[in-house]
């Protein structure tokens, strides 16, 4: 069975979501759609596979034309959107106006470079266009901060001991554990600094998220199937219930 990759499922939900010849589908996903799920992570926690637990989970539950969960996080959202090869439509629909004069004030008062309010802007206006359809997992880049106010959405923060995401590392990436240390207490602060500059939110506030998830006592799997029942749970008209299953044994 061949394998596909993360981006090639990226890829395959774009195209099926941005094509201009099937309006009947893409009104029926605009006006009524699906959960959208966001992940806050400490670095070294393994995001990217409890994210493929969590869409195997999904899409084995959901009703049909709900079906297509993907994930997205700043690297895919990134190719996607620089691979010439997507649908013209999809380049028009997430293209951006030129940087209003009031942005670059409001940049210099805030001690942003216009460059980086704009990308700022960028994303967060992509990240609301995939929300538009939902059934997509966005990770990282304050997503539960852009979406906070959307109503199909569901927050979720990772964390797990310095200790645990070490080790993680240093099997991830082959590296020793000063600089696997490095790198986690680096990223760490990297996105805390990210999160305060851009939306003045401490990024471990835990009001932030309906669920915060220590991933070191629970296994890959586990996690999948607590947040799953969740979001089942509370957006129950886009799946079927996975509690009969319970029942029927």
């Amino acid at each position: 069975m061949k394998v596909i990759s993360s981006y090639e499922k990226a890829r395959i939900y774009i195209d099926k979501h941005y094509q201009e010849s099937d309006e009947a589908r893409l009104h029926k996903r605009k006006t009524n759609p699906g959960p959208t799920i966001t992940i806050s992570r400490e670095t070294g926690i393994g995001a990217a596979a409890i994210c493929e637990k969590l869409i195997e989970y999904f899409n084995h539950y959901a009703i049909d034309d709900y079906n297509d969960w993907t994930y997205f996080d700043r690297g895919l959202i990134e190719k996607i959107m620089e691979d010439h090869h997507l649908p013209e439509h999809f380049r028009k629909y997430l293209s951006e106006e030129k940087q209003h004069k009031i942005d670059s004030w409001f940049g210099e008062i805030l001690g942003i470079s216009p460059s980086k309010l704009y990308l700022l802007h960028k994303t967060s206006h992509t990240i609301l266009k995939l929300a538009e359809f939902g059934n997509v997992i966005i990770v990282g880049r304050g997503a539960n901060i852009i979406l906070a106010k959307i109503p199909n959405a569901f927050h979720i923060r990772f964390v797990a001991p310095l200790s645990f995401r070490i080790e993680n590392a240093m099997q991830l990436y082959n590296v020793d554990r000063k600089t696997a240390t490095d790198f986690i207490e680096g990223e760490d602060l990297s996105r805390k600094n990210y999160i305060w500059k851009y939306f003045h939110k401490n990024i471990e506030d835990p009001l932030l998220y309906h669920s915060v998830v220590n991933t070191n006592l629970l296994k890959f799997e586990e996690i999948a199937e607590m947040i799953g029942h969740c979001v089942i749970k509370r957006f129950p008209e886009f799946f079927t219930s996975p509690f009969k299953e319970f029942v029927n044994e």
